[in-house]
């Protein structure tokens, strides 16, 4: 499946580029602001990291949270999915970049790099029935 290209508005997801504050000398800066950069407010900070190779991070959806998705190093591939025949795949490899996924969308993430850390910033505290881990259980909810 092809990647989407940067800064490319779709159904499922969105990269956003976030302020990059370059100093050759003493090396770069990105800021990221609730309610600014991040179109909402962050009630959650969260990261994975050494993912062994093969193995996937998500396989679910969200009913109410919204999140941005940033690789702050190595890369990783997110394929997201509406469960209305709309499939997308993100390949985040830099760290001024976000991926906006919206509540009801199906997500797993994929094909970590060595060293990949993968951050997310969360609209909402961890709440147990705000996830759907089954497909079809998933599926049913977003047609209904």
């Amino acid at each position: 499946m092809p990647y989407k290209s940067i800064i490319l508005v779709v159904m499922t997801g969105r990269i956003i580029t976030l302020p990059k504050i370059t100093d050759p000398t003493r090396g770069n800066l990105t800021v990221v602001e609730q309610l600014a950069e991040v179109p909402f407010e962050v009630k959650r900070v969260y990261w994975t990291y050494d993912v062994p190779s093969g193995e996937s991070r998500g396989g679910h959806a969200h009913k109410k949270l919204k999140q941005l998705i940033v690789a702050m190093s190595g890369s990783f591939i997110v394929n997201l999915d509406d469960g209305k025949g709309n499939k997308e795949a993100y390949h985040l490899n830099h760290p001024w970049e976000g991926l906006l996924v919206d509540t009801e969308v199906w997500r797993t993430l994929d094909d970590f790099s060595t060293g990949a850390v993968c951050v997310v910033l969360a609209s909402e505290l961890y709440e147990p029935e705000d996830y759907i881990y089954d497909y079809d259980e998933f599926v049913k909810y977003v047609n209904r």
